[in-house]
């Protein structure tokens, strides 16, 4: 029997996958999670096989939740699944060292199969979103570039920014300036969406 962990934050979907993943013969959610938060938690004390983590989840993110669960639940092996197929996901995911990306719209007994196989230890992602997370291009960002468009994705506004990095209110405008040139943005907005997209963040 393949114990799992379904982190979903909206209930109705969520319900739906553990009646879906109840029909199976070898598979039981022995836990649920509607935030990254209580991805670990419920971890140490249900002790899944397989978590199955939403990449877009209050508090923590699914991503950062998944990396935290590889390190203090390592016997547990992670599936992403997600409704957003971006190729920097991709990559986030397998840095976090998860052992397998889905998208939410793939046919529902995927799912289940995804699990069996990352149950047995293998690698389970969509070959056309792998191929793509292969292509993406490095950061034309240099790293306080990065750190100044990541607080502003987060909702921190210039004086925010200004403050937690010790720059002044000018400096961040011009690096915002420097980064929506960098990334050929539209905007501030596009340039999140664009790096976000990327992987970048």
């Amino acid at each position: 029997m393949i114990r799992v962990l379904l982190a979903e934050d909206m209930h109705m979907v969520r319900g739906a996958l553990v009646a879906l993943l109840d029909l199976e013969p070898d598979i039981k959610v022995v836990a649920e999670a509607a935030t990254g938060d209580e991805i670990v938690p419920a971890a140490l004390e249900h002790e899944p096989d397989v978590a199955v983590i939403d990449v877009e989840l209050p508090g923590v993110d699914g991503l950062t939740a998944a990396a935290e669960l590889r390190r203090r639940v390592p016997r547990c092996r992670v599936l992403i699944v997600t409704s957003y197929g971006r190729p920097g996901n991709v990559r986030r995911a397998f840095a976090a060292q998860a052992s397998g990306f889905m998208v939410k719209d793939a046919p529902p007994g995927e799912l289940a199969a995804a699990i069996r196989r990352v149950a047995a230890g293998e690698r389970v992602v969509d070959p056309q979103l792998a191929v793509a997370a292969l292509e993406v291009v490095e950061s034309p960002l240099k790293p306080r570039e990065l750190e100044v468009l990541r607080r502003f994705a987060e909702g921190e506004d210039v004086e925010q920014i200004a403050q937690g990095l010790f720059l002044s209110v000018g400096t961040v405008r011009n690096y915002l300036t420097q980064i929506v040139t960098a990334l050929q943005a539209r905007n501030r907005l596009h340039a999140v969406r664009i790096a976000q997209d990327a992987g970048w963040l």
